[in-house]
């Protein structure tokens, strides 16, 4: 596979430090397959939706046959990315960015298999001494360079924020990153999101001028005079005619309708099932727009061409069936959480559709009406009978006991998915998994009672 054609197609691929080279050294058939990393700041004890994209760069490249190499910013993580940000961000303690390390780390073993490389930056940045960060690497960037920056002359430019020199200091750092990647790990490519190409350049630049600097030095170790061919190719790589690392990005990702791309009503989606459970990660997806299911299908899923192509044809011609969005919510589930996890969404989902729930597990349950208000009361209620009608208007469910009976007698009320006469009592009998019960007026109106 090709890895830059098959980004491509998927409209994977926005930016790159020099595309054409970059091909040729990624198909070199004199060299084994190719290391290339994305980093990943530990911002929060999980990542979010957004953050997606870069790891799915990392799987494309696995599956053409290279290194996938996840690097973990335990070391800037300290720092901060000054990249998009108005103010300084609050610090976080180093026991904070282990915490998040730590979380993060099984989503890329879910994606990528247990075997990916997943390094900690700060294995190399707590090591690195001032004098020698200074000598040895400051002296490769202009700080005329450095303010040029988006994410820097935007900061010099507002009076009340301005920049501190740490955060102005974060690109040094993460293009040592790639430095140190290239030279102890044999990492030529780093890829990101488009956030990033400026970092991503400002590594390249660096291992070209550290480069070019080793050979010329090695051209005079020669005690007979300098080795000319040395020289030559030092001053090919320092002029940038001959390239030794690479970089590309994939772009952001958007919505048709304007509208920020991996929020919900509820807030962020996230990468792990504590911050967002399985269900609602499938949701998230099922309510993908038809203007937008072909772009996320292509981006987000491992389907082939021909595959997407029909579902495209899907879209145009059966749009009600919406059976791409379907396909994506599943694909993209399994992706992340796993063919389990997938089939129990796709039962959670038909089972909320039609009401009948009884029959789901409990996890699952929750799962499906975690967004749904729920109420606890007393097991000696319910074993004593509890009166529907009367329930329905303490649960806000019906604004009196006429209109209570109206709904139950107009069969819009059910019991776990099951209709209920108007003189029914709910009794232990009625009780899912020893203890809920959930109550649903009309097609969207539901509330989960726990009874303790």
């Amino acid at each position: 596979m090709d890895l830059l054609e098959e980004l491509q197609w998927r409209g994977m691929l926005h930016q790159g430090t020099d595309l054409e080279g970059l091909r040729a050294h990624l198909a070199d058939p004199s060299s084994s397959a190719r290391r290339i990393y994305a980093g990943f700041d530990p911002t929060a004890d999980s990542l979010t939706i957004g953050n997606l994209v870069p790891i799915m760069l990392l799987k494309h490249v696995q599956r053409a046959g290279h290194t996938p190499i996840v690097v973990m910013g335990g070391g800037t993580g300290l720092i901060g990315d000054p990249s998009g940000k108005s103010a300084e961000r609050q610090l976080m303690t180093a026991e904070t960015v282990a915490h998040n390390i730590a979380c993060q780390r099984p989503i890329f073993s879910n994606i990528l298999g247990d075997d990916v490389t997943i390094l900690n930056n700060a294995d190399w940045l707590a090591n690195l001494g001032y004098l020698e960060a200074l000598r040895d690497i400051g002296k490769f960037f202009s700080v005329n360079m450095m303010i040029q920056k988006d994410s820097v002359r935007s900061r010099l430019q507002d009076r009340d924020h301005g920049i501190s020199y740490t955060e102005f200091s974060y690109m040094i750092l993460q293009a040592y990153d790639f430095a140190y990647l290239y030279e102890k790990r044999g990492v030529t490519v780093q890829c990101g999101g488009s956030d990033q190409y400026g970092n991503i350049v400002t590594g390249t630049d660096l291992i070209r001028r550290m480069v070019a600097v080793d050979i010329g030095v090695n051209a005079y170790a020669n005690t007979s005079g300098p080795d000319q061919e040395l020289l030559d190719e030092a001053r090919k790589i320092s002029s940038g005619d001959t390239k030794v690392s690479f970089g590309f990005t994939a772009p952001l990702v958007t919505k048709a309708d304007g509208t920020k791309f991996g929020k919900t009503e509820s807030g962020a989606v996230w990468l792990t099932a504590v911050r967002t459970s399985p269900y609602a990660y499938y949701q998230f997806w099922l309510n993908t727009s038809d203007a937008d299911v072909s772009r996320f299908l292509r981006t987000f899923t491992l389907l082939d061409r021909a595959e997407i192509e029909r579902l495209d044809s899907e879209v145009a011609n059966n749009p009600g069936a919406r059976e791409a969005q379907k396909k994506l919510a599943y694909e993209a589930t399994k992706l992340l959480h796993g063919e389990a996890e997938a089939e129990s969404a796709v039962q959670a989902s038909q089972a909320l559709f039609s009401g009948d729930i009884s029959s789901l597990p409990e996890e699952t349950l929750r799962q499906v009406l975690a967004d749904v208000p729920s109420t606890e009361r007393s097991r000696s209620e319910i074993e004593s009978g509890v009166d529907l009608v009367e329930l329905l208007v303490e649960l806000g469910l019906a604004s009196s006991k006429r209109q209570s009976r109206e709904f139950i007698q107009a069969g819009s009320v059910s019991i776990n998915g099951l209709k209920i006469g108007p003189d029914a009592r709910l009794t232990g009998q009625n009780l899912i998994h020893g203890k809920m019960i959930a109550i649903r007026r009309g097609k969207k109106n539901w509330h989960l009672t726990i009874w303790k």
